[in-house]
Formats: structure tokens, sequence, C-alpha cells
């Protein structure tokens, strides 16, 4: 298993894997929108003159199963940043093989690095093997609208966790 960075010529694959967390959320109930993104708008969006976000990809064998996608806040009162991790996706056939505490192990050294206060997502009620997931690597429910959770880790503790 290889994490790496998305680069602009993975823009098809990124946007295979959002379609595929789509259909997933769509599962777990928490989306039944219309997927709006596009290759075209990703590409701009995560490439262009300012990205938005950063994508991360596990890659088994050269295939990528997974992804997670994230971008960095910011307390003026604080005066840093924290991280907040949009997408956290593996591929239903590359399940249970760590790929996912690998992901997000590599994107709380990333918060670490920039000294981020904290990472935070959001997860529903109705994701139960994600939310075992989450409580695992040290992350705690610090609010809850409905069936969605707000999950808040810090990077320190999420990198010291033996999952």
């Amino acid at each position: 298993m290889m994490i790496r960075d998305a680069m602009p010529k993975d823009i098809s694959l990124i946007f295979g894997l959002i379609q595929k967390k789509a259909e997933f959320d769509r599962q777990m109930g928490s989306f039944s929108g219309t997927l709006k993104a596009t290759p075209e708008k990703l590409s701009k969006t995560l490439f262009g003159d300012v990205p938005f976000a950063k994508v991360i990809l596990a890659e088994i064998a050269g295939n990528a199963v997974g992804f997670g996608l994230y971008y960095f806040r910011y307390s003026s009162f604080n005066a840093l940043p924290s991280l907040w991790l949009d997408d956290l996706y593996i591929e239903s056939k590359a399940r249970h093989q760590g790929i996912g505490t690998v992901l997000i192990k590599e994107i709380a050294a990333i918060a670490q690095k920039y000294n981020c206060t904290h990472l935070a997502w959001n997860a529903i009620e109705t994701n139960q093997p994600g939310v075992r997931f989450y409580h695992k690597i040290g992350a705690e429910i610090v609010a809850q609208e409905g069936d969605i959770f707000l999950f808040k880790a810090s990077p320190t503790k999420i990198l010291k966790t033996g999952c």
C-alpha cells in the first residue's frame, strides 16, 4: 500500500472515488442530492491558482482504493489552523485492511506538521463501522445535529493510537 498526494493527472480517479463515496453516503442516508462535482470543477478547485482542498490517495498495486480530502480552517482567536476532513473513503473491497487507519494517520501527521489544534469531521449515526473506527482512533463526538455527529480529535492522539 502507498499513500501519496494527488496530482492534476489524478482528476478522473478522484472524481470516480467521489462518485463511489456519494453512492456510499446515499446508502447510509446522509446524501440524497445530486452530485454536482465534475472533473472540470475538481481540477479548478483542487489544482487551480487557489487550491481550496487537498487530496491524498491510498493505492494498492498502483490502483487507487481510497482517498482523504481535507482543508485547513483558521481561528483568529487561537492564531492557529485546524484541519477539516471532508471525505475519508475506502472502496468496499479494500476495507478492513488498515487502509483507513493509514490514511487518517497521514492526515493527522499533516495536521501536526502545520501545528493544527485539531482535526474535525462529520459522520452519520447509521455509519456504525465508521463511528466505531473514529472512536478507536481517539476521536470524540463533540456535537450532534439530528443523526449527524461532529467528531474532533487531536493529531497527537490519532498518531498515538495503536490501531
